[in-house]
Order: C-alpha cells, then structure tokens, then sequence
C-alpha cells in the first residue's frame, strides 16, 4: 500500500496512527511505503494524485483499490483481504 502525503496536511498526519495501526494488524502481510507529493511531484503525477492522503493497494505493479482521504484501519483491513485474499 502507498500513502501518498503531505507535510503541511492535518487528514495526512491523522492517518499515520491508523496506518501505524493496520500494520500491527496485517504484519509481513502488507508493506506500506509513505511518498510525500511534495518531494516526489513526478511520482505523484504519474498516478494523478489530485488530493492527500490518497492511498493506493498495489499488487505486483498493478492497482487494485485506491481511494482520498481518512480511512480506518478496520475498512483498510477489510479492503486489503478483500482485493489480494490475504
């Protein structure tokens, strides 16, 4: 899962505790990678990131959920089982 994010974002810093929190749920299940929008322009471009957080699940390259916004960590975990079976 990425996070796309910002410094200078509240939602943003509101989802570190809750990502902090889907990973104690998941463990080695799930690798969470934070790209902030503001040093990685092109990255964030690339995949059209218009608002943060954004959050994108990736499976071996490909897109498999991503959605705007504050999500908890129960929806994540949900969504992640329901997309990749894990």
């Amino acid at each position: 899962m990425v996070d796309f994010y910002a410094d200078w974002c509240g939602p943003c810093k509101m989802m570190k505790p809750v990502l902090e929190e889907l990973k104690g749920m998941m463990g080695d299940s799930l690798r969470i990678v934070k790209v902030d929008v503001d040093k990685n322009p092109a990255a964030a471009g690339s995949l059209q990131i218009q608002g943060v957080p954004t959050l994108i699940l990736f499976k071996q390259g490909k897109i498999l959920w991503r959605q705007s916004g504050v999500v908890p960590a129960q929806q994540l975990q949900r969504t992640i089982r329901q997309f990749t079976g894990t």
